[in-house]
């Protein structure tokens, strides 16, 4: 009898294991960021989706929308591979035409827009939604009367169709006028892997997404199994990274592929909360 109770908590066990390991509902990541470059008792919400890939959820994009809709954010950031280059673009018109009009959106490019072959096409399709496409420049945004930087840069295979680009340098030059900017400073930009390019800035915030959480995940053991451009055990799979002058947030996705499943790393919406001590 014993036995037998042991073998049922065993199946039950592994059966909650499988559910959750395979679970590919959306969920809500929050951060919170306590900062002096704010007033004191004000906050900006910012909702960051990274690598949609053109994913449709639910009957127009609506699952994905009504969270967003819930977190009443000041900012949505678009970090990247929004649209896709197989996938056709309607997932990615319902999604930005859903979010039009909650607040203001800003966006920059993934590889994967510049793998299409057609990033004009993409580019104007996004902007008609009244998205502001940040493509190393950056703009003020003033919000519960604090006033903070949003800049962007595209993606480094920018140099697909502009080989004379020097992407490096052009985020060295693009935002040195920022070096003295007293305020808060935000910085989209698709790589994670990067990193060490974005420390020799003046942004206080850098958000990415690419790494798609590693794809695979050990709870409280492994963060992320493989990523492009950073290979086996990521070092930037998903999560927040804290540097002394810098935190950077990687966001580990929304999309999702039955074809390429992702295991104990449901596709996430972030919220980060930047609030002034």
């Amino acid at each position: 009898m014993r036995i037998r109770k042991t073998l049922a908590l065993a199946l039950l066990l592994m059966l909650f294991l499988a559910v959750a390991a395979f679970y590919n509902g959306l969920v809500l990541k929050r951060y919170e960021i306590n900062t002096n470059k704010l007033k004191a008792g004000t906050s900006i919400r910012i909702v960051l989706i990274s690598d949609l890939h053109n994913h449709i959820y639910g009957e127009k994009q609506e699952p994905l929308l009504s969270l967003i809709r819930r977190e009443n954010p000041d900012l949505i950031a678009l970090a990247g591979d929004i649209a896709d280059d197989r996938v056709p673009i309607k997932g990615t018109e319902l999604f930005l035409a859903g979010i039009q009009g909650i607040a203001p959106i800003y966006y920059v490019t993934g590889n994967h827009e510049f793998w299409s072959g057609d990033i004009k096409t993409i580019k104007a399709s996004i902007e008609k939604y009244g998205v502001s496409i940040l493509e190393n420049h950056y703009e003020a945004v003033t919000i519960a009367d604090s006033s903070i930087i949003i800049a962007g840069v595209d993606d480094p295979d920018v140099v697909l169709v502009d080989n004379t680009r020097d992407w490096e340098g052009e985020l060295y030059t693009a935002f040195s006028p920022l070096e003295n900017y007293p305020g808060f400073k935000v910085l989209l930009s698709h790589r994670p892997e990067l990193i060490d390019l974005y420390l020799k800035t003046a942004f206080d915030l850098v958000l990415s997404g690419h790494a798609h959480g590693g794809q695979v995940r050990i709870p409280f053991l492994l963060n992320g199994l493989y990523a492009p451009n950073q290979g086996w055990f990521p070092q930037y799979a998903g999560g927040m990274y804290c540097y002394e002058n810098l935190i950077h947030i990687v966001s580990r996705g929304v999309s999702f592929n039955p074809r390429l499943p992702r295991i104990f790393n449901p596709p996430e919406v972030v919220v980060i909360d930047i609030i002034g001590k």
